[in-house]
């Protein structure tokens, strides 16, 4: 995940909006010359990216308002853990924690008040990158240790928004750190035409509450949900994807939008990555109707604090979460 960077410009910073608790939420928008990035400090939400032609290929929201009461994670960075954790328990070193059941009788995202609905504090560095901390106290939605979280984006030279994610902890914790962002790479409409490219072999077969089913990850080949090479969102599912690919090494994701001709290009060092193509957006308790944008969730399994098969997301003192992701864009 090679990145180029030039001399940072003077950095933009607006005001967005306030909480309902008063808190400040500003607006900071990083340039390259060519793309346009706007990051609010509310969930580190990433608001826009403007490609050179000024069209704007994330679903954002306007008001603060909007995010905290018609989001569907709406370009956020979601934890303390990412995706489900099955019944809302996990067990770490004997000890069980219980989380908010906020999604069918599991928790979801990091509960009720995760990382998306926090203010972060940001550090810029001129006018390509920014950095948000958050810090979760211990406790904080049921999950243990006093967590110090970074994430910093970044344009390059290459036309790259890279992401990379930091923690450290002062007790035994669980953590999965991914962004939340919709993209659309079409002038208007739906992404059931955007062609999908997904290195990945296997995926994570799920039960009706979306947690994975016991035993091994399943081939992809023969079902629908191969897209080791080149498939049309909605040529086989109707788009109804919402599952966790188990990437190859060094693996890669690719979106092209056929009638545009731009292209977005994922790389992770992530195990693998939640594809998700909007059908649960109805365009009435959020603004954006159904497969209105797809996401590419770049994070660990879900439920893995309760499977021991999968790589582990325990994180303990003395050791650092790190987790870097590159959005690419061409076209």
């Amino acid at each position: 995940m090679r990145s180029e960077t030039t001399t940072p410009a003077a950095p933009e910073v607006a005001r967005f909006g306030t909480t309902p608790a008063g808190e400040a939420v500003d607006r900071h928008v990083l340039s390259n010359g060519r793309l346009r990035v706007g990051v609010l400090t509310l969930g580190a939400i990433i608001q826009s990216i403007e490609l050179p032609d000024g069209t704007d290929v994330v679903l954002g929201l306007p008001t603060v308002a909007d995010y905290l009461t018609r989001s569907r994670y709406f370009g956020a960075v979601v934890g303390r853990y990412g995706n489900r954790i099955a019944g809302g328990r996990f067990t770490l070193d004997g000890a069980e924690h219980r989380l908010p059941l906020n999604n069918n009788g599991h928790s979801l995202h990091g509960g009720e008040t995760g990382f998306d609905k926090r203010v972060w504090r940001a550090e810029a560095d001129g006018g390509r990158s920014v950095r948000l901390v958050l810090v979760s106290a211990d406790g904080e939605e049921g999950y243990p240790g006093t967590l110090t979280a970074s994430v910093t984006y970044t344009l390059t030279d290459l036309d790259e928004l890279r992401i990379d994610y930091r923690a450290t902890t002062d007790a035994p914790t669980v953590l999965n750190l991914t962004n939340h962002s919709y993209f659309n790479l079409a002038d208007s409409g739906d992404v059931l035409g955007h062609v999908v490219t997904i290195e990945a072999d296997h995926y994570l077969p799920v039960d009706e509450g979306k947690i994975p089913l016991p035993g091994a990850p399943a081939p992809v080949a023969g079902t629908p949900y191969d897209f080791t090479r080149p498939a049309a969102v909605g040529a086989r599912l109707e788009g109804c994807y919402d599952h966790c690919y188990v990437l190859r090494p060094g693996g890669t994701m690719r979106v092209e939008e056929p009638v545009s001709g731009r292209v977005m290009e994922v790389t992770t060092s992530e195990p693998g990555v939640q594809f998700y193509t909007g059908h649960m957006l109805d365009g009435v308790a959020t603004p954006y109707g159904r497969h209105a944008g797809l996401c590419l969730e770049t994070q660990h399994f879900p439920d893995s604090p309760n499977r021991p098969d999968y790589p582990s997301t325990v994180l303990r003192p003395g050791e650092e979460y790190a987790s870097t992701t590159v959005y690419r864009f061409t076209g």
